[in-house]
C-alpha cells in the first residue's frame, strides 16, 4: 500500500487559527535556530491570520533583521525597520512590559539609521 503524504487539509480538521498557531510554532523554530529570515516569513503568516502576539514576535524579529544588514545597505534595513514599526503599531497587547520593550528598541533603531544617515556623505549631484 502506497503511503500517502500527509497534509493539514487532509485532516479535515483544519481552521484559520490552527493553521496561525502552527505557522507561529515554525517561526518560534526558525527563531530559536538563528533563522530569523525564515521565523520573519512564518511570523508574518500568523500575524496576517491574525494570530495575536505573532505582530509583536514579528515586530521584534524584523528589528534584529535591520540590525544585522550590513553597513552599505540602509535601504534594506530602513525598509525592515519600517515593516516591524507597522506590525508593532497594529498590535495588540502593545501596553505590555515585552511589547514596551520592544518599541522602545525600534525606536533607538530608528535613532541610530538616522544618525547613520546622518553621517553618510553627501554625494554631488
Amino acid at each position: 500500500m502506497p503511503v500517502r503524504p500527509w497534509r493539514l487539509e487532509s485532516t479535515g480538521r483544519v481552521s484559520e487559527g490552527s493553521l496561525a498557531d502552527l505557522a507561529y510554532q515554525f517561526g518560534e523554530q526558525h527563531e530559536r535556530e538563528g533563522d530569523l529570515e525564515q521565523a520573519a516569513e512564518w511570523f508574518r503568516r500568523a500575524a496576517e491570520s491574525a494570530r495575536p502576539d505573532a505582530a509583536l514576535k514579528l515586530g521584534g524579529v524584523l528589528g534584529r533583521l535591520a540590525d544585522e544588514q550590513p553597513a552599505g545597505s540602509p535601504d534594506s534595513s530602513e525598509q525592515l525597520l519600517a515593516e516591524a514599526t507597522r506590525w508593532l503599531s497594529g498590535a495588540q497587547g502593545v501596553t505590555t512590559p515585552d511589547a514596551i520593550e520592544l518599541v522602545t528598541d525600534m525606536l533607538n533603531r530608528h535613532q541610530r539609521q538616522a544618525a547613520r544617515r546622518g553621517l553618510e556623505p553627501a554625494t554631488a549631484g
